[in-house]
């Protein structure tokens, strides 16, 4: 059985800091929680705590709206992590500004929902492993099986001056019955947090047994893990080379990997390289485009090439507008109905 680690004395956070972002409530959560990530969790507080590669940090909105942000001391990098995280040194709006919206009225209306919406910038590895776990499923099926990933194979985050014990799995797993996502929140009340682990790497990954990544709830998504990470262990620099190709090229390269098709590599491409002009078609980009442009019919294929074609070089941008407009259209829809 495992030795039992004492855990490292919790962090505690540092000062809040504006990030000069002004933002509503539901474009944060739009942002943090639409889809495009899987790592991020909101308190009673309105405070947001995520966890992408080794960094953890909290966001939240003051009174006027103003975004604040900030890591636990003795981060590496201070806040620069986080800044380059929200992608601070593009400016949004100015790319927002370049889509059609002038001749495209459905598309103005998604603009003028949630103004000052971002895309993060997500690491490659880890937006591959997060969309390999999407078939099918729905965004809080997906933050489940990316939560259980991280407690049971990832290891524990440290700061400076702690000392980390063994990963998860090798701490915990006499504890954690398959099945039940360990108790992952995060409070923004007070100023430490507990023990927080990263999503396990490719090559970690590889060593795992399938049988082991099916009690993350993942089903047949295991097996397209372990064959992914297999493929790429064999392969060192595969995953850099391929971030670093232009879109189509990407693209083609992404979908050799098992259980990669063309929404999860325009996901990938999208959210953890910054392709912009990556549209991937989900059932609610569908939904939209048969029913606010008329192409009922058209094959996921045929559609993410009239989004690039419609919206221009930042359709990925407009991807997101529209799935978040289609999934606030549809919950309003459901309250009235009820």
């Amino acid at each position: 059985m495992p030795r039992r680690v004492k855990p490292a004395s919790p962090p505690a956070w540092s000062a809040w800091q504006p990030l000069g972002l002004r933002l509503s409530a539901a474009v944060l959560a739009e942002t943090l929680d639409g889809g495009q990530s899987f790592r991020w969790s909101c308190d009673d507080a309105g405070v947001w705590t995520g966890i992408w590669s080794e960094h953890i940090a909290q966001l939240t909105l003051d009174p006027q709206g103003e975004l604040l942000g900030r890591m636990p001391c003795g981060s590496p990098g201070g806040m620069a992590p986080l800044r380059h995280y929200l992608r601070l040194d593009t400016d949004f709006a100015a790319l927002a500004d370049q889509l059609p919206w002038r001749s495209d009225p459905h598309l103005a209306a998604c603009l003028a929902a949630f103004p000052g919406l971002r895309l993060p910038r997500q690491p490659f590895g880890e937006t591959l492993l997060c969309f390999l776990c999407s078939a099918t499923k729905q965004i809080v099926q997906i933050k489940q099986m990316v939560a259980l990933l991280a407690q049971n194979h990832g290891a524990q985050i440290t700061f400076e001056g702690e000392h980390a014990g063994p990963s998860a799995r090798q701490a915990h797993r006499h504890r954690d019955e398959p099945g039940h996502p360990p108790n992952q929140a995060v409070t923004g009340r007070g100023n430490s947090l507990p023990a927080i682990h990263r999503l396990p790497t490719w090559p970690e990954l590889a060593a795992i047994p399938e049988d082991d990544l099916r009690r993350c709830l993942l089903g047949f998504r295991a097996r397209y893990i372990k064959q992914t990470a297999l493929f790429l262990a064999a392969r060192p620099g595969w995953l850099d080379e391929t971030e670093a190709l232009p879109y189509p090229a990407a693209k083609a390269r992404l979908m050799e990997l098992p259980g990669v098709g063309e929404k999860v590599a325009d996901c990938v491409l999208l959210f953890g390289a910054g392709k912009l002009e990556a549209f991937p078609v989900d059932t609610w980009i569908l939904k939209a485009l048969a029913q606010r442009y008329g192409l009922s019919g058209w094959k996921p294929a045929q559609l993410a090439q009239f989004g690039r074609a419609h919206y221009g070089p930042f359709a990925g941008l407009a991807q997101q507008f529209l799935f978040a407009y289609e999934r606030r259209s549809s919950a309003a829809t459901m309250s009235l109905n009820r």
